[in-house]
């Protein structure tokens, strides 16, 4: 009987514990999208929140934590998606699957500009940073997953895959972003024949 009431003590503890995480989280989020992350304040957060300043700071550091924790996450969870909905297309070749899903990245991003502006050049952070796995899902296959398998399905031999898919992402995150918000060089959509034809030759080479 203690014990029952011990665990359910300790689960309504983490409870509470989640919920406010999420509710910093989430008023983060709101707020860097709306007001941008600059002037966006930690006392800004904690209003929206509606909780207090020192329990922000038992959960994150600073405001700056807290903004690479979202992109990781918002960045991993739309590379989730993307290899998801090009899973369903039943595309042969590896490389026009792969395509599929940088094409799909691209126009969910060129739709939320707000979004792509929160991630700015950094959509690998939802590859290698730390931070993902606390919000990873075993029963998706990542980006990484797809990548690997292809090149083995397609026997292409790699010295590094890992450092490659690493180079491509940072080759479309910081092309994307420029394209995209100052259409430099050129509008998005002039410019993907350039970055597919690019990336398509990483593949192969």
């Amino acid at each position: 009987m203690l014990k029952d009431l011990v665990k359910q003590k300790r689960t309504k503890i983490d409870e509470n514990k989640e919920e406010k995480e999420k509710k910093i989280l989430d008023s983060s989020l709101k707020l860097f999208m709306k007001k941008g992350f600059k002037d966006t304040s930690v006392q800004d957060i904690v209003s929206d929140a509606g909780i207090a300043k020192g329990t922000f700071y038992l959960y994150f550091k600073d405001k700056y934590a807290v903004q690479d924790y979202l992109i990781a996450k918002k960045s991993h969870q739309l590379l989730t998606k993307a290899v998801a909905y090009v899973e369903k297309q039943n595309i042969k070749r590896f490389d026009d699957r792969f395509i599929a899903v940088i094409d799909y990245i691209i126009d969910e991003l060129n739709k939320n500009k707000l979004l792509l502006k929160m991630i700015t050049k950094n959509l690998s952070y939802g590859l290698y940073n730390d931070k993902i796995a606390s919000f990873l899902d075993d029963s998706s296959m990542g980006i990484k997953e797809l990548f690997e398998n292809g090149l083995k399905e397609s026997n292409i031999k790699m010295k590094n895959p890992e450092v490659t898919l690493f180079l491509i992402m940072e080759l479309c995150s910081s092309t994307i972003f420029s394209s995209i918000i100052s259409k430099k060089p050129v509008p998005i959509e002039e410019l993907k024949p350039y970055l597919y034809d690019a990336i398509r030759r990483m593949i192969s080479e």
